[in-house]
């Protein structure tokens, strides 16, 4: 390569940019002095080496942006320190350009097989080479830009799993406490037993059932879905198993304090208006709930209930007999000044009562079906002879079969009172 060449493309120089450090790589030192005073003229930082070998000591020290070198030199030649450069772990991509007279294709393709990125033909024409480093200027600027924005894309990858871990962390601790909330799973009482079921399709639901005493006669049970999913839904169900507390009567809407102390229950239909005007006038949300709630009397058997949109409750009889039946009625918290209606089941021993969440007739199948009321006879004809304590969960094995181990797209809750009489 002659200087002339070199020299009369100075005032094209290219703008120093993302490349800083170049290497030379020449068993000539004349060559390398030429070059090098071109590029240095040019604003760069160049490093020269006499082989290979001595090159690849530089990369593994500190990697140069970009490297030009001789493809015929002894010892190591420019394939093969290609080949050695290639494989060192380097943070950033370096650029190499390799300097030959050779110009067959299959030798080129050698050149670009072994890691090469481009060529230059000696004698170097300085404008060529410009136009070389322009184009490796390029190419480096957007793979570094690329870099840069992968790793904003990984520090946000990681900053959001991070995120995610403590919001999971934080819903397997709302599931332990929504779960607290039916802290009496089975419980047997004078007269009659009461299993509940209350499993939630994700971490948390808007599902509840529980029951509270009304007397030592008398009982009251109650089944909750709340519209929605999630968070929200999970901490309306908090609220109302407050105003519907076991252990407060003071606290729970369904029972009246007397002017002597004492507590009065009311009549379910009116529970559930008093529960309607709550969530209109102070909960202040968009969420609504469906409901059934039962004055069940221990002695007589006798289920005073108020049915607020929620599936029909399902009696099986002691020969087995299934009936679904109710009002249907209006959910709560959609309309100020609802009115709700209450009706009469009469229980005999043996008989047992299910107030089950639209999420069990609701399961998918296997297709585009659901369960659906007809289905639900059938399967709970065939749990008939389970004991109380577990037919709920059985119930909850039978649609994992029905819907193929799909899981459940909404909440399952459910109650069962087995009356027993005196």
């Amino acid at each position: 390569m002659s200087s002339t060449s070199v020299q009369s493309a100075e005032d094209d120089a290219p703008e120093t940019g993302v490349i800083k450090r170049v290497l030379l790589v020449d068993d000539s030192r004349v060559q390398r002095r030429i070059l090098s005073l071109s590029l240095k003229r040019d604003g760069y930082d160049v490093i020269e080496a006499a082989s290979g070998m001595e090159a690849l000591e530089i990369c593994r020290e500190d990697p140069p942006d970009l490297i030009l070198s001789d493809w015929m030199m002894p010892g190591m030649t420019g394939i093969d320190f290609c080949v050695a450069f290639r494989q060192l772990q380097t943070e950033t991509y370096g650029y190499f350009i390799l300097l030959t007279s050779k110009s067959e294709k299959t030798e080129v393709a050698q050149g670009f097989d072994a890691g090469a990125d481009d060529f230059l033909t000696k004698p170097v024409n300085g404008y060529e080479l410009r136009a070389r480093i322009s184009a490796a200027e390029r190419i480096l600027r957007m793979q570094r830009e690329l870099k840069d924005k992968n790793k904003v894309i990984t520090d946000t990858l990681d900053e959001l799993q991070r995120l995610y871990d403590s919001l999971d962390n934080d819903l397997l601790a709302a599931k332990k406490l929504q779960q607290s909330l039916v802290p009496e799973r089975y419980r047997t009482f004078d007269g009659a037993a009461v299993s509940l079921l209350l499993q939630s399709s994700g971490h948390v639901g808007g599902d509840l059932v529980g029951h509270y005493k009304i007397s030592d006669t008398r009982i009251g049970l109650y089944a909750i879905d709340v519209s929605g999913h999630g968070i929200s839904s999970a901490l309306i169900t908090a609220r109302l198993a407050g105003h519907l507390s076991a252990t407060s009567p003071e606290h729970n809407v369904a029972m009246q304090v007397l002017p002597d102390g004492t507590h009065q229950p009311l009549p379910p239909a009116e529970v559930v208006a008093r529960l309607n005007e709550i969530i209109l006038d102070e909960m202040e949300t968009e969420h609504y709930f469906t409901m059934l709630l039962a004055d069940v009397d221990l002695k007589t058997g006798k289920v005073i209930m108020a049915q607020a949109g929620h599936p029909h409750p399902l009696v099986q009889r002691a020969d087995g007999t299934i009936e679904q039946d109710g009002p249907g009625g209006l959910p709560v918290g959609l309309i100020p000044g609802a009115e709700f209606s209450q009706f009469d089941i009469q229980l005999a021993p043996g008989d047992r009562l299910f107030l089950l969440s639209d999420g069990v007739t609701e399961c998918p199948d296997t297709g585009t079906g659901m369960l659906g009321e007809e289905g639900l006879e059938t399967m709970m004809a065939d749990l008939k002879d389970h004991d109380l304590e577990n037919t709920l969960q059985a119930l909850v094995w039978k649609l994992d079969e029905f819907s193929g181990g799909k899981g459940f797209p909404d909440d399952v809750s459910g109650i069962l009172l087995e009356y027993q009489g005196d």
